[in-house]
């Protein structure tokens, strides 16, 4: 079995392993493991990927729950998803409508077992509940010059263990400046976040953006996401994590394909 499953999880606190790009587990204190965006594709040839193998073996992670962000393949991968269902059958499937087609048309997972989610709904499970809030507004930001997003573009909230956790998925660039979005997780009270950005490319928030985000979401703990995966499409945390002021929020970088516990 993956080393993840042996972590031990106290009450109260949550198990985070990050493998690389958007792709996390979560384990609360009875086991149970939350993937969000699981993205372990074979094929990885050298000029795209930075590293040859997947960073996991799906069959040696139990798990209860998969969430996606959107449907972009990164984020919403079948060949991924189909592994996982073989594996672990009774494995439950919530995202935005796009992604939930896709696994439904391209895998064997059945339609009881999914669970559409929109900006504003709340998915209520055993020891996991989900918030959802736009990453981007769906009529983009005629102002900045950022077209509409191609499909449905979801921030989550979740809550294990009595913390709330942020996963940003893929934000517009403008994110913090969008007070009715920002407002809406603040509200959530999130006590650690996993902010997408990068420090030039623009479709996602700059590292500035991405600490002003923290900052008004009111996040304990930042950690970055989105990187060390694509060999054209990574940036040094190190360098974001030096933006953040002093008096947090506090960032946290965690290495490639490894765990914390958290708090």
């Amino acid at each position: 079995m993956h080393p993840f499953t042996a972590l031990p999880v106290p009450e109260g606190h949550v198990g985070i392993h990050w493998f690389e790009q958007n792709a996390y587990a979560f384990k609360d204190s009875r086991g149970r493991i939350t993937l969000v965006d699981p993205y372990f594709p074979h094929e990885r040839p050298p000029e795209r990927f930075i590293r040859p193998t997947p960073p996991v073996d799906e069959a040696t992670l139990p798990t209860t729950y998969v969430l996606f962000t959107h449907a972009h393949n990164d984020h919403t991968n079948s060949e991924t998803v189909a592994r996982i269902h073989a594996a672990w059958p009774e494995a439950r499937y919530i995202g935005p409508w796009e992604s939930i087609a896709q696994i439904l048309l391209e895998t064997e997972v059945p339609a009881e077992q999914t669970r559409v989610l929109a900006a504003g709904d709340v998915s209520t499970q055993e020891g996991l509940n989900v918030y959802a809030v736009y990453a981007k507004p769906p009529d983009g930001d005629p102002a900045a010059g950022i077209a509409p997003p191609k499909v449905t573009h979801l921030s989550l909230v979740l809550e294990i263990e009595g913390l709330r956790l942020y996963v940003t998925g893929d934000p517009i660039n403008t994110l913090a400046d969008h007070d009715g979005l920002v407002g809406a997780v603040a509200a959530l009270e999130p006590d650690i976040g996993f902010l997408t950005t990068h420090p030039t490319e623009g479709e996602f928030p700059y590292f500035e953006g991405s600490v002003a985000l923290a900052q008004k979401v009111g996040l304990k703990t930042a950690v970055p996401a989105h990187y060390a995966c694509f060999a054209k499409r990574t940036y040094d945390p190190q360098a974001w994590a030096a933006c953040f002021p002093k008096g947090g929020p506090e960032p946290l970088v965690i290495p490639w394909n490894s765990a914390v516990v958290y708090p």
